[in-house]
């Protein structure tokens, strides 16, 4: 089954919302829908970036789980630009 990775610009959080909680949300959002593997926090160029990689069977079902992911994520924090991307051999291509 093929792997993919939703990838989402993470801002302010909401108020009262720990920081702890925010990757977890948007690992439970996509294990809604599909098989998570992994998920992680990570700073890039001073940007809070949540991954959650996760399994599906074609790019059209796995737009869907990415697009709940974010809707997820909006309930606990602002978000920005989002993507998606699909592992093809070793490496990962844009889907969306």
């Amino acid at each position: 089954m093929p792997s993919f990775r939703v990838i989402v610009a993470v801002g302010r959080l909401r108020p009262g919302v720990d920081p702890r909680s925010v990757e977890p949300a948007a690992a439970d959002a996509a294990r809604e829908l599909a098989v998570v593997e992994a998920s992680s926090v990570d700073v890039v160029a001073g940007e809070a970036r949540i991954t959650v990689r996760f399994t599906e069977d074609s790019p059209q079902s796995a737009l869907r789980v990415a697009e709940h992911t974010v809707a997820g994520l909006r309930s606990v924090a602002e978000t920005g630009p989002w993507r998606l991307t699909e592992r093809v051999g070793g490496r990962w291509f844009r889907r969306a």
